[in-house]
């Protein structure tokens, strides 16, 4: 573990489009869980904090093994305020209950296709550099060389006419932000924009990334999650309606029935019990 790291969820309550999203039950678990567990999955972090103004989703965050350590001012939590200056709240209030760190990372609450060894790669690309920042990005589908846009006319027009008769191989690859995690060196000086020259860029897969914004944004990202992880999907469900089916046959058994039900006898059995380990 890296005493010197500190993961940063913001969550608030208030979202509008998708109500409750960060909580919202995402394929079996509330949306804010794979980020919580990609976090804790790492190693990484001597802590893995929720920043929200949300009571709920506060609870929800710790039982997944997060901490809340304080909950988010209003003035910080309306639909103006920024990322930035919530992560830098919550990294002063750390800072002033006795946690200061070298590494910030924020991930975002709505990344259900988060993957643990990217966010580990993030970090060990940024702390073997000059850099201020790694942060995740993905290609962009189709060349952006070849856009249009709508006039006021209703007709279109290319931002770059010049490129219209160009192979796709001979155009430039462009990427884009992945919305996922974003590293940052705290003790190095940064003095560009965000996605500039002082930025690693970690590339993902593009099935991999997904903006949740909408009701359909999150209808693709269900069914990307359940495509990529479809196996997990079952076995996950599949437990859940054993456990609940044994649930329920227990509580009909009366009290008097299971006092009389046998207790599992103590084995003579001379063979080892498994240590755990591969012979």
């Amino acid at each position: 573990m890296c005493s010197k790291c500190v993961a940063i969820i913001p969550a608030r309550g208030g979202s509008k489009r998708i109500p409750r999203k960060n909580i919202k039950d995402f394929c079996g678990k509330p949306m804010i869980a794979y980020s919580i567990n990609a976090a804790l999955g790492t190693g990484l972090f001597d802590k893995v904090v929720v920043s929200t103004d949300d009571e709920e989703i506060a609870k929800v965050a710790t039982e997944y093994g997060a901490e809340v350590p304080f909950i988010r001012p209003a003035e910080l939590s309306d639909d103006y305020t920024g990322t930035g200056d919530v992560i830098n709240h919550a990294i002063k209030w750390l800072a002033n209950n006795g946690h200061k760190y070298e590494y910030v990372c924020t991930i975002y609450a709505t990344a259900p296709l988060i993957q643990t060894k990217y966010i580990i790669e993030g970090f060990e690309k940024l702390k073997n550099s000059n850099a201020h920042m790694a942060f995740s990005v993905t290609s962009m589908p189709f060349p952006i060389q070849r856009t249009f846009k709508i006039n006021s006319n209703g007709r279109c027009e290319m931002f770059w006419p010049e490129n219209f008769s160009k192979r796709s191989q001979d155009l430039e690859d462009a990427y884009q932000d992945a919305g996922q995690f974003y590293w940052e060196n705290l003790n190095n000086s940064f003095s560009d924009i965000p996605f500039g020259k002082d930025s690693i860029p970690i590339v993902l897969p593009r099935h991999l990334v997904q903006d949740i914004d909408t009701i359909e944004d999150w209808m693709r990202a269900e069914y990307l999650y359940k495509s990529i992880f479809q196996d997990e999907f079952d076995q996950w469900n599949k437990l859940k309606k054993q456990l609940h089916k044994a649930v329920n046959e227990f509580m009909k058994i009366t009290p008097s029935q299971r006092r009389g039900m046998p207790t599992r006898a103590k084995s003579n059995t001379s063979i080892p019990k498994d240590d755990g380990n591969v012979k």
